[in-house]
């Protein structure tokens, strides 16, 4: 098929990127546009793809509301709930924390992120609630900046896991990078492959099939504590990518004392 050779020979452009540029008219062979990302391909074929450049997207205020923990005019602390994006990007345009930053901070915030990125230093996923902190100013966002890559911040999250650990406590020191095989999941690769990546966990309580754990980030990587977990045979409860999806989620949370679900 024409999409999975064009897959196969630009790796950085997502299958269904891929998809979308050729149903769009952007590849090309002799002359003609060829719009079926379907067609079988022999391998001697020559064909041309116009990529178009990206546009910055330029965030709008929005009044959306948010609970600031802490502010004062260098930084502000916020308790982002799970299912907020943090900033816009492809699929969620507007709604984000960003927009509602733009709305509560009326434009003073660090401009290192750029338009779209107004502020932010760190992010967390969607579907993770936890605090954030976010720069007003550009020297505040130098100096986290650097305490973030330096790793003297302390960061821990909470989360329930399928099955109970059987040791207290543990370290996962494994490096991450995207999936060779599925572009959407992140996964632990070999040496000298990916970045970094180190999970402190520590097991807090324990139900009948399930566990409460505490994990201390020493680095900041995309979805660390779900792959992390899931390579011990823990995976978060709930999690439809790494684990299973569970259908008794907030039972297990209040079975397992979680004062926020």
């Amino acid at each position: 098929r024409l999409d999975r050779a064009l897959a196969d020979a630009l790796p950085t452009l997502s299958r269904e990127r891929l998809k979308s540029l050729v149903k769009s008219g952007a590849l090309e062979r002799e002359g003609s546009a060829v719009r079926d990302p379907a067609i079988k391909v022999t391998g001697d074929e020559s064909f041309r793809l116009t990529v178009p450049q990206p546009s910055a997207a330029e965030a709008e205020a929005q009044d959306i509301p948010l609970a600031i923990i802490f502010e004062d005019e260098h930084l502000l602390v916020v308790d982002k709930p799970a299912g907020l994006v943090v900033h816009p990007a492809a699929g969620n345009l507007d709604g984000t924390m960003v927009n509602a930053l733009l709305h509560h901070c009326a434009g003073r915030l660090s401009g290192i992120g750029g338009v779209a990125r107004p502020g932010i230093v760190h992010r967390i996923d969607k579907d993770t609630s936890g605090l954030l902190v976010v720069a007003k100013t550009d020297v505040a966002h130098e100096g986290l900046a650097k305490q973030f890559q330096a790793h003297s911040i302390d960061r821990r999250y909470l989360a329930a896991v399928n099955g109970v650990p059987m040791a207290p406590s543990g370290t996962v020191d494994a490096p991450l990078a995207r999936s060779s095989h599925d572009r959407k999941k992140i996964a632990i690769v070999g040496e000298g492959r990916g970045k970094r990546a180190v999970t402190h966990w520590t097991r807090l309580a324990a139900g009948r099939d399930s566990a409460r754990i505490e994990c201390r980030l020493e680095t900041g990587r995309t979805h660390q504590v779900r792959v992390h977990m899931a390579s011990l045979g823990h995976p978060l409860v709930g999690d439809p990518v790494y684990g299973r999806s569970n259908k008794g989620v907030a039972a297990v949370c209040k079975a397992l004392n979680f004062k926020r679900q």
